[in-house]
């Protein structure tokens, strides 16, 4: 069989196949059920939260060292020479040059192609579901970037990849909007739905014992602060009860980063608490139903062992320098929360019966994510159990308590995740609800192969074409050939 028929041919036989995969790829939300949870009435949720955790977009720190020369074994062949002759020297250079240089030099090209396919996997999930499910809010929940210790350059260069590549047509929310509270109202201003709210991570700006200035202020000018806090107002809410406070829903994204002590930099630790005592000062009393506080951090509450994949963990630097790694926020930290932020409480006699604030708490950080109901109590403590095993109801609606929402990372290898969020007002019931979904679209290995399935078919078309194209001009010019010397005969 000519070669060119055999490509024709294997590139018919493959494309079902590569067809079947691109739909997959480009439709999965809709093959996957990926969407928003309705209200009851079946109307558009008033506010729908595309949330996104941990994409750690890598750099060039994570490719081979840049000063190690691509064939040091060939720079170094004179000074081997010199010492054990030419032609052991020349053995060794050649040795050196296959095991060493080669794969050296393969495994950087390797993983530069790693890097920018990695960025537009991730693109492919915001860019697929945005297209598809419509979202009126993103976020992305803290771990922007691979690591808070890259210096200014690489920080530059990979948050120009995080707005180009994977956010593009993304903004960070504008100093107007975050610089002060704010209210307006819900819908009105269409631009949120292209505005990304970023969450700082630990490798965005470091735990506690090594946040600085320096670090907030690179991160704050490209992604935007890292506390604030604005209010979204029912647009024409009419409470039947003339007493009932027009509902509102207030976002609130925390820095929690250096809740727990001991932290280096104090003075960037009182902001973030002075931050939580403005939003509390703010809240209205914890026996308003018409306000929902939805809570936006990166370091989930404190649970016990076993709850989560992550269990509770802390380490220090040497000498009291501060918080080196945490899995959780300490048990003190979390209750500032539970107990400041949303009014919980395990005082039957507090106000509300200590009930609290309604709300939603969503987190990152724990890569393989959670999803959990923090409660308390009463006379006890809090605890922290899986929300499946509650349901879509508390486990005792006279108990205080709130969900927390830690998602599964949108990295290839955690199944590029995203969470659906949807929050509503109800008007029979007199408050806010909520409904949350997942939606995976797989490890990075598919969107890998059914790009190189896509190449691989179109290289066997244009090859086959090309050789058929060209063994007829062969076949035409050999025809022509004999028929030239019979007439010079």
């Amino acid at each position: 069989m000519p070669v060119h028929d055999f490509a024709l041919r294997l590139g018919r036989s493959l494309l079902p196949v590569a067809l079947l995969a691109t739909l997959y790829l480009y439709l999965y939300p809709l093959l996957h059920g990926c969407a928003f949870p309705t209200p009851p009435h079946h109307q558009p949720a008033t506010l729908r939260l595309l949330a996104l955790g941990d994409p750690q977009i890598e750099g060039d720190t994570s490719l081979p060292d840049s000063s190690d020369a691509s064939f040091s074994s060939i720079r170094d062949f004179r000074s081997h020479a010199g010492d054990l002759g030419f032609l052991a020297a020349a053995r060794k250079t050649a040795a050196g040059v296959v095991t060493d240089d080669i794969p050296r030099l393969f495994s950087g090209y390797r993983k530069r192609l790693d890097l920018l396919g990695n960025d537009y996997y991730l693109a492919h999930i915001y860019r697929t579901l945005y297209w598809w499910t419509q979202p009126s809010h993103v976020a992305v929940l803290g771990d922007l970037l691979g690591s808070q210790w890259i210096k200014d350059d690489e920080f530059e260069w990979r948050s120009w990849r995080f707005w180009n590549r994977v956010f593009r047509h993304g903004h960070r929310v504008e100093d107007a909007i975050t610089s002060q509270p704010l209210t307006e109202e819900l819908g009105a201003d269409s631009q949120w739905s292209r505005r990304v709210i970023n969450v700082a991570g630990n490798h965005d700006v470091g735990y506690a014992g090594d946040i600085d200035q320096g670090r907030i202020a690179r991160f704050e000018r490209n992604f935007g602060p890292v506390n604030w806090q604005h209010v979204f107002r029912l647009p024409n809410a009419t409470p039947n009860d003339e007493s009932v406070d027009t509902p509102e829903l207030r976002l609130v994204v925390l820095n929690s980063m250096n809740l727990d002590a001991p932290a280096k930099d104090e003075v960037l630790q009182k902001e973030t608490y002075d931050f939580i005592n403005d939003v509390i000062s703010r809240s209205l009393p914890v026996e308003s139903r018409t306000h929902f506080t939805l809570l936006l951090t990166h370091i989930p509450l404190h649970k016990r062992d076993g709850v989560c994949v992550d269990g509770p963990f802390f380490s220090y630097f040497d000498n009291g320098g501060g918080v080196k790694e945490q899995n959780h926020l300490s048990q003190d930290a979390s209750k500032a929360i539970l107990e400041g932020m949303f009014g919980l409480s395990g005082n039957e006699f507090a106000p509300a019966r200590g009930l609290g604030r309604n709300g939603l708490i969503v987190t990152g950080h724990d890569h393989a994510g959670c999803d959990v109901y923090h409660h308390h109590l009463r006379g006890d403590q809090w605890d922290a159990v899986r929300w499946e095993s509650v349901g879509n109801r508390t486990a005792d609606a006279d108990l205080p308590g709130i969900r927390e929402v830690t998602l599964r990372s949108m990295m290839g290898e955690y199944g590029g995740y995203a969470g659906l969020i949807s929050i509503w007002f109800d008007q029979a019931r007199g408050e806010w609800q909520y409904g949350v979904e997942m939606c995976s679209l797989g490890v990075q290995h598919i969107w890998w192969g059914v790009h190189v399935l896509d190449l691989v078919i179109v290289a066997l078309f244009v090859c086959g074409v090309a050789l058929r194209k060209l063994a007829k001009m062969r076949s035409t010019h050999v025809e022509q050939s004999p028929a030239k010397e019979s007439k010079k005969d």
